[in-house]
């Protein structure tokens, strides 16, 4: 198993301005995260890059605006394998 520095969980409600960080853990508390959010068929993308910037912020508060175009690539994604099923 490859060494996780960061999780984070994401929530993008239909009438918000954007998606917003609901959890966020490192270490083995992360892999405990994706090893249930696999568990439960919910999308898992590996960005470790992406996950350091939104881990320096809080849950409950939305993502910064300089991630907008990364997450929003990662929800086309998502959207479309979710489409195909």
């Amino acid at each position: 198993m490859r060494n996780i520095k960061a999780a984070i969980s994401l929530k993008y409600p239909e009438n918000a301005d954007a998606p917003f960080i609901t959890s966020k853990s490192s270490g083995a508390i992360a892999e405990r995260m994706i090893e249930i959010a696999k568990e439960n068929d919910i999308p898992v993308v590996e960005n470790d890059i992406l996950a350091n910037v939104l881990s320096l912020h809080e849950i409950g508060t939305c993502i910064p605006e300089s991630t907008w175009k990364a997450v929003a690539s990662i929800f086309a994604v998502i959207g479309e394998s979710e489409r195909e099923r």
